[in-house]
């Protein structure tokens, strides 16, 4: 008999339901989140047994423990998944099950897990762009006290030189304690910001997609390590504008009869992706390839909308040299696997068959 789970996934706990093949509700129970505690209530079923849960807040321990112990895991997208938005009835107990009847009834608005080789790659770069971040965070406090008191460094204050004028600098006694304790934090996040730049570049030099991505204007290898992490296998999108749309960059559409509207971006991707993708557009939007681009839709939507503009066909250039690349290396895997085996070296050669050459 086929059953199926829905979970509602929480901070602390998780409520579980299972159903079986004509819907009926088999358990619905409310268990804190560990191992234990679910296992209790879906360890005794078949291996393979689908189970189905909202990508909620800390969603990943709970893909960790199905896939372990060799359940199917179906991640549902929270925003499309209309059943439960626009139920009567709203609580866990009830979401659960709904989780549960759609999966039975293979109407769930899936969205994909990417496997553990792109989950650790995503973690570090996105660990190591937020501890930039918050450098920069960090330096910002710095010259907004500075503004404050009328002083400014065009050649910036973070060198040795910049460092010294810091230092120099006549501030009140608060001003200055800010100043240095911002300045302490900086230097403490060093060392864990270089950290994940040793990976990163590691992985850059041992991956040919980098290599492959970085033709891009605009594109360096951490760039094009934060795309192929976010985007994983590029194989899945048929085509580069299902990847636009996937990764938010398309606008959205509002039809009825004669009458449609385009509005702005959806943002339904990963933000992560549509950051960088951006990030490199304000570098991209220079050179011939896309300067003529940009200035036309500059003139005519704002220089936001233009930089947005080139950050999606950055994304559409990814996918046909990404494409390509896979198409290039299938055809040379082919190619190797029915080429004939060459001799074995060592050999003697034969004159007929079942006798060896004479001498």
């Amino acid at each position: 008999m086929s059953v199926y789970v829905g979970i509602g996934v929480h901070r602390k706990r998780s409520q579980v339901a299972v159903i079986d093949q004509s819907g009926e509700v088999l358990a619905n129970r409310n268990v804190p989140n560990g191992v234990e505690p679910i296992l209790g209530v879906i360890g005794g079923l078949p291996a393979g047994t689908p189970a189905a849960f909202e990508a909620a807040f800390g969603w990943g321990w709970l893909v960790e423990l199905l896939e372990d112990y060799g359940f199917d895991p179906h991640l549902v997208h929270p925003l499309q998944c209309k059943a439960i938005a626009s139920a009567r009835l709203k609580n866990d107990k009830a979401d659960a099950a709904i989780l549960a009847q759609l999966l039975r009834a293979d109407l769930l608005p899936e969205a994909w897990i990417a496997p553990p080789p792109v989950r650790q790659p995503r973690a570090l770069l996105r660990h190591r762009a937020q501890l930039v971040r918050l450098r920069t965070l960090l330096r910002n406090r710095i010259h907004a006290v500075l503004a404050d008191h009328g002083h400014g460094r065009p050649a910036g204050c973070w060198s040795g030189p910049g460092r010294a004028w810091l230092a120099s600098l006549e501030l009140p006694a608060v001003s200055r304690e800010v100043a240095e304790d911002d300045l302490a934090r900086i230097d403490a996040l060093q060392v864990p910001i270089d950290r994940p730049g040793l990976e990163v570049h590691r992985r850059a030099r041992s991956g040919p997609r980098v290599k492959v991505l970085t033709r891009l204007p605009g594109v360096g290898p951490f760039t094009a390590l934060v795309i192929l992490a976010e985007a994983g296998d590029i194989t899945r999108f048929g085509s580069a504008r299902k990847l636009a749309a996937w990764a938010g960059l398309t606008p959205t559409v509002r039809g009825s009869d004669r009458t449609v509207r385009h509005g702005h971006i959806s943002k339904q991707g990963p933000a992560w992706l549509r950051w960088i993708l951006c990030e490199a557009a304000q570098t991209a939007k220079r050179p011939p390839q896309f300067a003529a681009s940009y200035q036309a839709i500059a003139a005519r939507r704002g220089k936001k909308i233009a930089t947005t503009a080139i950050a999606r066909k950055l994304l559409t250039r990814a996918w046909h040299l990404l494409t390509a690349a896979e198409h290039l290396a299938a055809a040379q895997a082919t190619t190797t696997a029915s080429a004939p085996a060459s001799p074995t070296s060592g050999t003697r050669p034969q004159t007929r068959e079942g006798s060896p050459n004479p001498g």
